[in-house]
């Protein structure tokens, strides 16, 4: 008979390590499962461990013991495992009843929120139903017054279109009146117009009459005058020339000198008449003002300088005679004159008056 080999202390104690690392595994694994899945997990329990002593006997009662304590170990952990996953599970229900009250509990909070929410837009209807209603009624309201207003204004116009008729009929009446009282009036003026114009008609007749008489009374002195005047004219030029061929050279010359200053008595009146016509009385001219002008003049009766050689003491009146006699421009009148006759006026003074420059 063969002899049995006794197991060494390692190989003793290797397949109860194995064992107990693996029932170590598999408890992690589920807590961790447990863990992932369930929100909230009761306080953990103390898990039971099974420690493996080596021991230095060799003996088979050693390893009996060994095997029963694994063994042991194993049922605590199956234990530990199905208790671990009675609370899992206690803890699960309870979950998905605190979900289904959640559930609950929004449900309800969604059905009053709904019935509130109902209660709300039924108020607004109410509301906007009583507004339509109240708008309404206003609308109405509003209507009914424009209408009686546009009839107030129909009735208003009316009345204003009768009252301006029976005005219009009343002006008719007042201005056929007028008119009727105006032709009276114009029929009378007429008819005194007429008999004033008939009498002013037989005074002018008598008159032209009278002014014809006097006209030829006049007409026969006046020819009688001028007959009377030529023959003295006559008479006088017949004297003279008989004078100026009969006399000595001496009354020849003082014949001719007073001819002369007639000549230059009658240019001094053509210049100041030329001047009255070109002047511009300035409103400070007054009666008795005098002013003596020095003035330049060519033979052909140009006006060739003006100036003031004695002031009448009024600068517009002054210059206003200075400008009047420079408007004279040429006198054509003195072109043809004698030299000994235009020295005099090649430079000379003359006062001028007011008076004489026809104020």
């Amino acid at each position: 008979m063969q002899q049995q080999r006794e197991p060494s202390a390692s190989e003793s104690y290797f397949w109860p390590s194995v064992l107990a690392i693996v029932l170590h595994v598999l408890v992690f694994g589920m807590l961790f499962v447990s863990f992932a899945f369930t929100p909230e997990l009761p306080p953990a329990k103390p898990i039971v461990q099974a420690t493996l002593y080596q021991l230095k006997s060799k003996s088979r009662a050693t390893t009996q013991t060994n095997q029963k304590i694994a063994g042991e170990a194993q049922k605590s952990a199956a234990r530990q495992t199905e208790v671990e996953q009675m609370e899992q599970k206690k803890v699960e229900q309870e979950a998905v009843k605190a979900a289904e009250q959640k559930k609950e509990e929004a449900a309800q909070k969604a059905e009053e929120a709904k019935k509130a929410d109902e209660s709300k837009k039924a108020d607004e209807a109410k509301k906007a139903d009583e507004a339509k209603k109240a708008d309404e009624a206003k609308k109405t309201a509003e209507a009914k017054k424009a209408e009686e207003k546009q009839l107030a204004d129909i009735a208003k116009k009316k009345s204003e279109e009768e009252a301006k008729k029976a005005a219009e009929e009343e002006a008719k009446k007042e201005a056929a009146e007028e008119a009727k009282k105006k032709i009276v009036e114009d029929a009378k003026k007429k008819a005194a117009e007429d008999a004033k114009k008939k009498a002013e008609a037989e005074e002018a007749k008598k008159k032209v009459a009278e002014d014809a008489k006097k006209k030829a009374a006049a007409d026969a002195a006046k020819k009688k005058s001028q007959d009377a005047a030529r023959k003295s004219t006559e008479d006088k030029k017949a004297q003279a020339l008989a004078d100026l061929l009969s006399d000595t050279p001496k009354r020849q010359q003082a014949l001719a000198d007073e001819q002369g200053d007639e000549v230059a008595g009658s240019f001094d009146d053509l210049i100041r008449a030329r001047a009255a016509e070109g002047w511009a009385r300035p409103p400070s001219a007054r009666k008795g003002m005098t002013v003596v002008l020095q003035i330049g003049m060519l033979p052909d009766g140009t006006v060739t300088s003006v100036s003031v050689a004695k002031s009448s003491g009024d600068g517009p009146y002054d210059a206003s005679a200075v400008a009047a006699v420079k408007n004279i421009g040429r006198l054509t009148e003195m072109q043809g004159m004698k030299p000994s006759d235009f020295a005099p006026y090649r430079s000379f003074k003359m006062t001028f008056t007011p008076e004489d420059l026809a104020l």
